[in-house]
């Protein structure tokens, strides 16, 4: 650790050096911590809205405990066990929380997937862990019966909201099911075991698939005390969708940890900034968390006619921009706290409110993590001097950190070297300590809070008869909204010319090939990629181009 300068520093040193985790040897969130909390059968667990926010259902502990137990006993009815895997793709509904508990109650491993996936991509996951059951609603049943049949360890599937022919009907199911689960029904969980799978995007390969075991949801603990500084009496909303990783950051672990509500919202058109502000007001909500895009978003409306009850202001996922920062504490009084961590693990790097706030850095090691930037061979680094952000694990693994890139050795090798784990990201720390996000080292392109591995857009794009050679790569948006998107540099097959129709076609195809966040929002044609003697593309020069 850096040494740091008296003052408002003391209390940082003080938590640092003070915190232990501490990881039972029998822990199962859905018994452990929202079973806990349902002994107070008033309290609130979820507040779910309608898209427009005038609706809101509100569902305590009490009632997700039930909920849990008689949606487990579903799954046990189905043959559901231990360890099997079940791709769940929901919008921010009650259901999604109802399903996830039990699944963590019984030891059942849920792989939460974006409302976005095609076809195509629903394939490939469920093939890649051999998954046992969808659970989904009805915008994607035909998206899984289109696949279903290349997917040969998928056994059940079942509809929320609706019916479908061959899908298990979850209200039908729900009713006829036993109202209680005894602990340990299917085999007792420990925190060892896998229970929770993600994939996320690479730049050289398909989707990794991130394992994390039963202990995770205890590493949440300095995401919720520390990063987002949640009580048992905040109400707190994260925005972000239900499958991606940022949905346990901010939608479930650390806040049902601390007993915080979670406000969430089906927003299936888009975002509005306008009804965000409103529920904000509205509801009542204390603690906010969004990437930079929905910032800038909001910083356009008029601010000061709205009466808030915020206290504390976050984001995480992209760089954020001094400019927003401020424009949001001229309109709210409070400033944005930026914070740093992956898919991977908990929230690893973060600014404090009883900590210096220096606009654009990332801010310092949170309690649990010894954070370092080091050089490749995990020699640590000089202030001011770039290298890989790593965390050291030469002393107890901190339960945050998953527990591999399962089945692929490769990406385990690249990260885990020596007594690090290497994050594949960018950094230096000033003199301070302060750690300031440089980049990523591959390619990965971070667009209004999505992770986007231009291999994925590359291999889509290359699938259209008229582009011969292609690179995508991230690129400021040029209307200013999202930050960042995705650019395509195209070579076109012989004989072909660019043109305002082909660009829309190519768009098109992307968008209806893989999930449509993904299409480059610009294309440039080129005669010519750089590439290395060896043939391969060089895409760094053609960010620096941008």
């Amino acid at each position: 650790m850096a040494q740091f300068e008296t003052g408002r520093t003391a209390e940082y040193h003080r938590i640092f050096q003070q915190f232990a985790w501490n990881v039972p040897a029998d822990f199962n969130f859905g018994f452990d911590v929202v079973d806990t909390w349902a002994a107070d059968r008033t309290k609130l667990a979820v507040l779910s809205l309608s898209e427009d926010g005038e609706h809101a259902e509100h569902m305590s502990f009490f009632e997700l405990s039930r909920l849990s137990d008689r949606f487990a006993n579903v799954l046990v009815d189905l043959g559901l066990k231990k360890g099997d895997r079940v791709l769940i793709i929901l919008h921010s509904i009650p259901q999604w929380y109802v399903a996830m508990i039990a699944m963590f109650k019984l030891g059942v491993v849920p792989m939460p997937g974006t409302v976005l996936l095609t076809a195509k991509d629903i394939s490939y996951r469920v093939n890649r862990a051999e998954a046992a059951m969808v659970i989904t609603d009805l915008d994607h049943v035909a998206r899984v019966d289109e696949v279903a049949r290349q997917c040969p360890t998928l056994k059940h599937k079942l509809v929320v909201g609706d019916k479908a022919p061959g899908w298990v009907d979850y209200e039908a199911a729900m009713a006829a099911a036993p109202a209680r689960l005894e602990r340990g029904c299917l085999g007792q969980v420990s925190p060892a075991d896998p229970m929770l799978l993600y994939f996320t995007s690479g730049t050289t390969g398909q989707p990794k698939m991130v394992l994390h075991s039963h202990a995770y949801p205890l590493g949440h603990e300095v995401t919720a005390r520390y990063v987002l500084g949640l009580k048992p009496t905040d109400l707190h909303w994260t925005i972000s969708e239900t499958g991606w990783a940022k949905a346990a950051w901010g939608k479930l672990f650390g806040q049902m940890l601390v007993g915080a509500a979670i406000l969430q919202r089906k927003s299936a058109s888009g975002f509005s900034p306008e009804n965000t502000l409103k529920a904000m007001e509205r509801y009542g909500v204390t603690t906010f968390c969004a990437p930079p895009t929905v910032y800038r978003m909001l910083i356009q409306q008029d601010l000061k006619a709205y009466n808030f009850t915020l206290r504390r202001c976050l984001s995480a996922g992209e760089p954020m921009n001094p400019e927003v920062i401020k424009a949001w504490r001229d309109g709210t009084g409070l400033d944005i706290y930026d914070f740093y961590g992956q898919t991977e693990t908990v929230s690893l790097i973060s600014n404090y409110e009883f900590m210096p706030l220096k606009y654009g850095s990332v801010g310092l090691p949170t309690p649990g993590h010894d954070m370092r930037v080091v050089d490749e061979n995990g020699v640590e680094l000089a202030p001011n001097e770039e290298g890989y952000i790593a965390l050291y694990l030469g002393g107890q693994r901190p339960p945050g950190l998953m527990m591999e890139y399962w089945r692929d050795d490769e990406a385990m090798a690249a990260s885990f070297r020596g007594d690090f784990y290497y994050t594949g990201d960018r950094a230096y720390r000033d003199e301070e300590g302060y750690f300031w996000f440089v980049g990523r080292n591959d390619d990965i392109i971070k667009s209004s809070g999505y992770r986007i591995g231009p291999f994925e857009v590359e291999s889509v794009l290359l699938e259209h008869p008229a582009v011969a050679e292609c690179a995508v790569v991230g690129a400021p948006d040029p209307n200013g909204v999202r930050g960042v998107v995705v650019k395509a540099f195209v070579v076109l097959a012989k004989g072909l010319a660019p043109s305002d129709e082909l660009t829309k076609e190519i768009q098109d195809h992307v968008k209806t090939s893989t999930a449509p966040y993904k299409y480059p929002r610009i294309i440039e044609y080129r005669q010519t990629l750089p590439k290395t003697i060896s043939g391969k593309i060089l895409r760094r020069e053609l960010r620096a181009e941008k």
